[in-house]
């Protein structure tokens, strides 16, 4: 897409508030790149209103223009999604180049990335594809996953506890919308095989890479390495660190560094943790494509397979990322790792393009 063509692509967006008690559908109209924006505080007061019962539904139904692209955008602590309805087509309505204007936090919605809900292949009920924040399309994404579940109970007006089977670039993943509105999803198991991460790091323990040495900017990091359908890579510490205190982390400068590391070929997700016990952890994380986000969910799990394997923690924990708490459980007698946490919607949206 040309420079011209980004400043034009998506001309204004209007949004409703998730409140289904509000008595009228308000929307207000937001200017996007090559619009003058309102100033902060203004925004921030302004009256919005939602749909009423059925809300994603029947506003995803309207068809204000041939040309407007409908929304919801959701939020798994603090990553976020603008979730698209594409169960008619296989092929992504908007391009990863659209995608990336799209999820712009000054021009655009303003996103980690945009989700589409696509029809099942294989035997599965949906398929799922996402494109991140500069385009790239990973293979999937774990708090992705638990917001593609609630946007499905909703456009689907499911009820209560419900489970289905989805389709992503990482293989089947079985989200299940618990009755207090968590998602619980079996993301499948870790792949410890270092070709197959991929990394180019040498296995270190029974063909897994564990507790590796890494040299990025000047230190020695001792690294483990998981694909939980895409790669990871965990860090502990350094060699020249006596204790990793992940506040401190400067992670706009180091995150960028591990991503295009020569050791990942498809470059890597990042994530830096603190043990607080055997049983809690706290990360931070510099995700491949999006950069620093408050939550990742692959990120969290690939966290607590990693402690396992170095001796540092059990196999149930929770993890605290900035976005607020996952539990993670890597069970023993299936090898699968499971993730818990919320995700809810922020508001709904058509953007006209």
């Amino acid at each position: 897409m040309s420079p011209a063509a980004a400043t034009t692509a998506f001309a204004a967006v209007s949004v409703a508030a998730p409140n289904p008690t509000a008595p009228s559908r308000g929307r207000v109209r937001l200017p996007l790149r090559g619009v003058p924006a309102a100033p902060r505080r203004a925004a921030a007061s302004m009256a919005v209103s939602a749909p009423r019962s059925g809300a994603a539904a029947s506003f995803l139904e309207r068809r204000e223009s041939e040309r407007a692209l409908h929304f919801v955008k959701y939020q798994g602590l603090g990553n976020d999604f603008i979730m698209v309805d594409n169960r008619d087509s296989s092929v992504p309505k908007v391009t990863p180049e659209e995608a990336a204007k799209l999820c712009d936090r000054n021009f655009g919605i303003g996103a980690d990335g945009v989700i589409f809900v696509m029809p099942g292949v294989n035997g599965t009920d949906y398929t799922m594809r996402i494109f991140n924040s500069d385009g790239s399309e990973p293979e999937m994404c774990g708090n992705g996953v638990r917001c593609f579940a609630r946007f499905i109970a909703e456009i689907e007006n499911l009820q209560g506890t419900n489970s289905f089977t989805i389709h992503t670039g990482a293989g089947k993943i079985i989200p299940e919308i618990q009755s207090d509105g968590q998602v619980k999803v079996d993301m499948g198991e870790p792949i410890l095989s270092g070709p197959d991460i991929p990394t180019k790091l040498l296995a270190t323990k029974n063909k897994a890479v564990v507790q590796a040495e890494l040299a990025v900017e000047g230190l020695t990091w001792h690294v483990t390495c998981v694909s939980m359908g895409n790669p990871h890579c965990v860090t502990f510490g350094a060699k020249e660190l006596k204790v990793l205190q992940v506040d401190d982390l400067k992670l706009s400068e180091i995150g960028p560094k591990f991503e295009h590391h020569e050791m990942f070929p498809a470059r890597t997700n990042t994530e830096f943790v603190q043990v607080l016990s055997r049983s809690h952890l706290k990360m931070r994380v510099w995700e491949r494509g999006a950069g620093a986000t408050l939550a990742c969910g692959t990120g969290a799990s690939a966290v607590v397979v990693a402690a396992v394997l170095e001796g540092r923690a059990e196999r149930k924990c929770v993890v605290d990322l900035p976005g607020g708490p996952l539990e993670i459980e890597w069970r023993e007698d299936d090898n699968h790792v499971y993730m818990t946490g919320p995700a809810e919607a922020v508001f709904y949206g058509s953007v006209v393009h």
